[in-house]
């Protein structure tokens, strides 16, 4: 087995190499006068299996060509077989046709990769009206969950805790993690005034005064939704409001934003940021594991 990336998930994919006792070699990525890609790898790699580890952020588009070059690359050099760990997997939010004329990102996506490698193994993808990945993968999946490491984490770290969902589709995690916890759980119902205005109300009303907020959900982007649901919280006298994301995106200053209504802001290592504090490669190793024997 061979460890490669193609420049994200760097420390992720250097820890499973160290853990899996395995070789690990960085691909060389550029781009010539005009432009197009320039892909090497810079180890043998015929009749071994090859696990190219890549979150889709930064550049989703870039990492999305990295990744279908690296896997048509390694097949073509013979490669057993080409695993694809993607920590965090990106177009999956653009699952239909929301308005006439525009692509579905999901399919699209999916189609290049079923192509280009055998196989993926990602968390917590964003699967909304998909019910699982078998519905645009052809090749084999894996979905992982980051929901018990962030129950640990706020176990260790929380000792009166609450979790709210920011909204109907974050309910899923918030209520794993809840369980996981063995604390109260609530979820936002979000009125969308635009792409950048929300207005949220709890659905089922718990005790929040005195309590210690966390608001979960799979993907932070501009954060606007966890804002929303944190200024709720702060109306209703919670004790502290905390922020945990399994991908942290944070585009539009979405940090800056948010740092005005919680007292921290979380997220796992599936994309690099100054806010992980919650390591996803042993989840990940269990999963190599298998692959290795």
């Amino acid at each position: 087995m061979i460890i490669t990336t193609c420049g994200n998930s760097e420390l992720i994919a250097k820890r499973l190499a160290k853990q899996l006792k395995v070789k690990y070699s960085p691909l060389t990525i550029a781009s010539f006068p005009d432009g197009d890609i320039y892909l090497k790898f810079n180890t043998k790699v015929k009749g071994k299996k090859v696990v190219i580890v890549q979150s889709f952020q930064p550049k989703s588009d870039m990492s999305l060509f990295d990744i279908v070059f690296a896997g048509e690359t390694a097949k073509n050099l013979g490669a057993k077989k080409v695993i694809l760990v993607a920590p965090y997997l990106a177009y999956m939010r653009q699952d239909k046709r929301f308005n006439p004329g525009e692509a579905i990102s999901s399919r699209i996506m999916a189609k290049m990769l079923n192509g280009a490698v055998d196989k993926i193994i990602t968390i917590d993808p964003h699967l909304h009206r998909y019910n699982s990945l078998k519905d645009i993968f052809t090749i084999s999946t894996k979905k992982l969950s980051a929901n018990r490491s962030i129950a640990e984490h706020i176990k260790k770290k929380f000792k009166n805790p609450v979790i709210i969902g920011p909204d109907a589709e974050s309910y899923q995690w918030a209520e794993a993690i809840a369980k996981v916890v063995n604390c109260p759980v609530t979820v936002c119902k979000k009125t969308r005034i635009s792409s950048r205005h929300v207005v949220e109300k709890m659905i089922d009303k718990i005790t929040i005064a005195g309590k210690q907020v966390i608001i979960v959900d799979d993907i932070v982007s501009t954060g606007h939704t966890m804002i929303e649901a944190a200024k709720t919280a702060r109306k209703m006298k919670a004790v502290s409001v905390t922020a945990i994301g399994v991908h942290g995106l944070f585009v539009e200053n979405a940090i800056k934003k948010m740092d005005k209504y919680f007292d921290d802001i979380i997220t796992t290592n599936c994309i690099k940021h100054s806010t992980n504090k919650i390591d996803m490669t042993p989840l990940l190793l269990q999963e190599l594991r298998k692959e290795k024997r």
